[in-house]
């Protein structure tokens, strides 16, 4: 359920991923794996999940306004980017109305909040899809396209199609960092992050098996800096050894992307680093507009933390102002901002940096108090 700017980074980069490819109608296809940075209503549908964004205020700008499985007030980091893009958005796995035709024409998204790289990531939610989980429901999914197709249109389409992993933060905080998960005393900060590329380097394998050549792999943000690593630190600043785990985490899965991409045929591996930028974001905030990037803009008050919004949450008089939306994620404000240095920085699709994002689906509903 976490759902932190450093993975924030991950699923920015998610749409942004410039070497969008044509599927088999015309239209850019994504696969989307991720966690609760991209997750658009897959908890929704896990009845007993604990990790959920099915209470106000989530979805508060965004549609009607009702929460719809998004763990923000507005769009995800991959909504703006493929917005901006001209790319549809990949519907829910488990929402019911998915159909063959829909998948060919939007693809899919499989994120799950709560979910990590490793099974056993975010174990006391209850209900979430891991990311081996999510790969085993893609195999479904690629049945029912060459049922659809025939084999040889299926495989042409997936081959065609953008693949997105963005996962891991996670697995630090929703399972090594706290001392209930076994994994937090069965290794060390070295031997950790070598278990996750090994477990990482098998998935990504598993998906080139079942057609995936174009994967785009986002790293980590600087997750010791969301609102909840920070009011359980003693000072209120930010936790360097968390940010410490992702920048390893992040340098040795570039290296095991670029190892991949080298070894596995026809495909094109790529890894997306914007730890900086998410860290410049938070350090910064006035530079960029924002006025408070230490706490969320839905809380209890002094109550803290409260790891969900919740109805009877107060909100921040000026939700644009305010880089993180809950303890976890960002805020509508902050996913296009950091939308905005993405494409900036990595210069996807030749896309204009200047052209105005498209606004949410509807006009952004008011506050309680306001």
């Amino acid at each position: 359920m976490k759902f932190n700017l450093a993975i924030l980074a991950n699923l920015l980069l998610l749409s942004l991923v410039g070497f969008a490819i044509q599927g088999c109608q015309g239209k850019v296809v994504q696969f989307i794996f991720g966690d609760s940075l991209s997750d658009v209503g897959n908890n929704k549908y896990l009845s007993r999940s604990l990790a959920q964004a099915s209470l106000p205020y989530y979805g508060i700008d965004f549609g009607n306004g009702l929460p719809n499985g998004r763990f923000t007030n507005g769009r995800t980091v991959a909504d703006i980017i493929g917005d901006q893009t001209g790319l549809p958005r990949p519907p829910a796995f488990l929402d019911p109305s998915l159909t063959e035709d829909v998948i060919l024409e939007n693809g899919v998204n499989y994120a799950s909040g709560g979910g990590g790289i490793l099974n056993e990531t975010g174990g006391y939610f209850i209900q979430r899809l891991s990311l081996w989980k999510q790969i085993e429901l893609f195999q479904g999914t690629t049945e029912l396209i060459k049922n659809k197709l025939g084999k040889q249109a299926a495989d042409k389409f997936f081959q065609e199609a953008n693949f997105v992993v963005a996962l891991g933060s996670n697995d630090f905080i929703n399972n090594y960092l706290m001392p209930v998960y076994s994994d937090s005393w069965k290794y060390n900060d070295e031997t950790f992050v070598d278990y996750l590329m090994e477990t990482l380097q098998k998935q990504l394998q598993v998906l080139h098996s079942l057609g995936a050549r174009k994967v785009m792999v986002f790293g980590l943000g600087p997750m010791g800096c969301i609102p909840l690593q920070r009011v359980l630190s003693t000072t209120g600043q930010c936790q360097q050894k968390a940010n410490n785990l992702a920048l390893s985490f992040n340098k040795a899965a570039n290296k095991l992307i670029v190892n991949m991409g080298k070894q596995l045929p026809n495909s094109s591996f790529r890894f997306g680093d914007a730890y900086d930028v998410v860290d410049d974001v938070i350090r910064n905030p006035y530079k960029y507009g924002f006025n408070n990037s230490d706490s969320p803009c839905c809380s209890l008050g002094s109550i803290r933390p409260a790891l969900t919004c919740l109805p009877a949450s107060t909100l921040c008089e000026d939700r644009s102002k305010y880089v993180f939306w809950d303890e976890y994620h960002p805020s509508d404000s902050a996913n296009e901002l950091i939308a905005n240095e993405l494409i900036k920085k990595f210069g996807f699709l030749g896309v204009n940096p200047e052209a105005p994002t498209p606004a949410p689906e509807s006009a952004i509903a008011p506050s309680p108090d306001e």
